[in-house]
């Protein structure tokens, strides 16, 4: 699982995982192994089908308990009559993955005729269903109209994937990714205090094209502005990345504009403000981007006896200009990457780019910078807090980040 999906924290928390028959029922396993990672209770229940693609004892053994299976199971199964009805007492969350054409349509019009339906039937928390069969079944008119039916009940509906399947057809009907369940289920555990803002997060390094094949860069991956923009997704924000060139991926519904130089990212960043309610500045931006040498491979036979010189001209400040043009309402996050004078870096950023929250790291320091899954943040906001973080992973740092600002 990638960094910026791995959030810990919800210890305590409990997710209830349904497992139908499919081809994709071992891909399960992932599901229950991340939310292990991040800290849930997890149970499982198995129908009979999927018990014949995946065994119950692999569930237990990566930590699920209890793990469910037949309705009416031998007394030495220690199954109780009231099994059907347990999930719905003490589970947060429901999650259905993968989920047969034959089981939606059970949850469609209520059928209870097994455990899992059951179950399903008395569970009043959020239920995500991702669905997992052939293209055609997937394409019929009665499995659309049931998937429909879903969404009108409230479930949480993730559209399958497209490509090749088991039975060797394409089309639409392989299990999601199980990122975005992953994300799903840790969304429907998370506080919605982010709930109807619009956030703006700018994330990984700037190129600064000098000739058809150089360029001035930094080393950063974008794992922290990646982590900040997950989090405020989690948290119930309609999250838009101005990405410089990273190997990173979103969700779906996290809005991605990729970019390439400062002045692209300043171009993109500047545009969206004004429609933004919170800005989050951790882009790694070139201060300087060199004059071009121009379309052409600089040759270096052409300056061999003579070296080479390199001029370079500044590239706007985007943090100072989205500082510069916030309203009252609007709130804008920092930050700054420094090798000295941490403290007082950060102060004067703070003050001199009309920030409200700030976070500086020193990237001297063993983990703590670029492309790495850790920092220790010096933290300073607008209302005088003042706060020396110890070393974190950068998905809790995020967390902490968005509970700091919400303070106000």
């Amino acid at each position: 699982m990638q960094t910026h999906y791995g959030f810990a924290g919800f210890m305590g928390k409990r997710v209830h995982l349904g497992v139908t028959g499919s081809i994709a029922a071992f891909k399960a396993l992932d599901i229950l192994r991340a939310c292990r990672s991040a800290d849930c209770i997890v149970s499982a229940t198995l129908t009979e089908s999927a018990a014949r693609f995946i065994q119950p004892l692999s569930f237990e053994a990566l930590g699920a308990s209890p793990v469910y299976t037949e309705m009416f199971a031998p007394e030495t199964s220690g199954e109780t009559a009231f099994d059907h009805l347990e999930p719905g007492q003490v589970a947060d969350v429901m999650v259905i993955a993968p989920a047969s054409a034959n089981t939606i349509a059970k949850l469609s019009i209520g059928l209870a005729d097994e455990m899992l339906a059951c179950q399903a039937l008395a569970f009043a928390g959020p239920k995500i269903v991702a669905p997992a069969m052939n293209p055609r079944m997937w394409k019929n008119p009665v499995t659309q109209r049931n998937w429909q039916a879903l969404k009108d009940f409230g479930f949480i509906c993730i559209e399958p994937d497209s490509g090749n399947v088991a039975c060797g057809d394409i089309g639409t009907g392989r299990l999601a990714p199980v990122e975005e369940i992953v994300t799903a289920t840790l969304k429907a555990l998370s506080p919605q205090d982010l709930a109807g803002k619009k956030v703006l997060i700018t994330l990984g390094p700037t190129r600064e094209s000098w000739d058809a094949v150089r360029f001035w860069s930094n080393p950063s991956s974008g794992t922290m502005g990646a982590c900040m923009a997950m989090a405020a997704h989690l948290r119930g924000a309609e999250v838009t990345v101005v990405a410089g060139p990273t190997a990173l991926d979103f969700p779906s519904d996290i809005s991605v504009v990729p970019v390439n130089t400062a002045l692209e990212m300043y171009q993109a960043a500047t545009d969206l403000w004004p429609d933004m309610d919170i800005g989050c500045a951790t882009a790694a931006v070139a201060d300087f981007r060199p004059v071009s040498f121009g379309e052409g491979k600089f040759k270096k036979s052409d300056s061999r006896d003579s070296g080479l010189t390199v001029e370079f001209q500044p590239n706007p400040d985007i943090l100072q200009s989205l500082g510069a043009h916030k309203n009252s309402s609007q709130k804008l996050i920092g930050f700054a990457a420094e090798t000295a004078d941490i403290a007082q870096e950060a102060e004067r950023k703070l003050q001199s780019k009309n920030l409200d929250l700030i976070a500086a790291n020193d990237i001297s320091k063993e983990g703590s910078g670029f492309a790495v899954r850790t920092n220790q943040m010096y933290v300073l906001d607008s209302q005088g807090r003042r706060e020396m973080w110890p070393q974190l992973s950068k998905t809790e740092v995020a967390w902490r980040l968005w509970d700091h600002l919400l303070l106000d």
